[in-house]
């Protein structure tokens, strides 16, 4: 028998309440964990501290696509303390609001969230690079030394713009840094947490979370419309991601609230994996068997 579905009173959703609670709890975790991280076994906080910080980039997703307000500075500061230190909020809108323009998704020419290399610049990378990149597609190689290729190769791009004299982002980097100075406040004075502790337990575990949402979330196709997945994954996993696992939904309809893709999805999951082509797998225990040591594909993007 269906479990009977939860009628809520119409203010609950045009409030967005669900997005206002767990940014709440979010803020009251992480607070919590920093303030109290000396009594927390430290596989517990690793876990938990990365969890915390996962879920505030799931949210910082949520609020730049326009909740849970109407005014885009309200949301931008919801969300704009960098708990994860080394990307400002703005920076990561505008690249993924292009992201979502792109006509041609995983095409690194064109699309800014790609994790593919063209193929000429992959003829230009000494081997050993090669080797990291080819490394970093496997789902171990992308949790344990992802966080570093991804974190490299953005502070790389910004640094090439500011040496050819584009300060378009200077004001951004100043309130980022200043952003930056506020949290470490807070947890190195405050809470008597080391920096390296801090990016252990909360910075690093936090990011592989985020990159194994988006291991395999797009892929080349010549069907544009086959680039996109769908993972149904679990309740936990569905929280920490705020549904952004729903991918393919999320692609065709990026205004839709989180809390209203498993709905959608729901209600369309033949027409959907239809349209995607079938990329799509049951959970991300799927993805650990399928391509833990193995990579699930080449790095380097195929033009044909």
């Amino acid at each position: 028998m269906a479990p009977t579905a939860v009628i809520r009173p119409k203010w609950w959703y045009h409030y967005e309440i669900p997005t206002w609670l767990v940014l709440l709890g979010c803020y009251a975790g992480w607070l919590f964990l920093t303030l109290y991280h000396a009594s927390i076994p430290w596989w517990l906080l690793l876990l938990l501290g990365g969890y915390s910080v996962c879920l505030f980039g799931s949210l910082q997703h949520e609020c730049l696509h326009g909740h849970p307000t109407r005014h885009a500075w309200m949301n931008k500061l919801l969300v704009w303390l960098p708990l994860a230190l080394w990307m400002p909020y703005t920076i990561y809108r505008n690249s993924h609001i292009a992201h979502h323009q792109c006509q041609r998704l995983t095409d690194p020419r064109e699309d800014p969230e790609s994790f593919y290399i063209d193929p000429e610049e992959w003829q230009r990378l000494p081997g050993i690079a090669r080797n990291v990149l080819t490394i970093n597609n496997t789902l171990a190689g992308r949790l344990i030394i992802g966080p570093i290729v991804v974190i490299a190769r953005f502070w790389s791009k910004q640094g090439q713009m500011i040496l050819s004299d584009d300060r378009r982002y200077a004001g951004v980097w100043i309130g980022h840094f200043l952003g930056c100075a506020l949290v470490l406040f807070w947890v190195i004075t405050v809470c008597d947490l080391p920096l390296w502790q801090y990016i252990v337990f909360f910075v690093w575990p936090g990011l592989s979370l985020t990159l194994l949402r988006s291991f395999t979330e797009h892929r080349p196709a010549q069907n544009t419309d086959q680039r996109t997945i769908i993972i149904e994954g679990s309740r936990l996993t569905r929280l920490l991601f705020l549904n952004n696992n729903y991918h393919h939904v999320h692609h065709s309809e990026p205004e839709l609230a989180w809390y209203r893709l498993a709905t959608r999805y729901n209600h369309r999951r033949e027409s959907v994996n239809r349209e995607n082509g079938g990329f799509y797998f049951k959970g991300y225990f799927t993805l650990f068997r399928n391509y833990l040591l193995k990579p699930k594909d080449a790095p380097v993007y195929p033009i044909a």
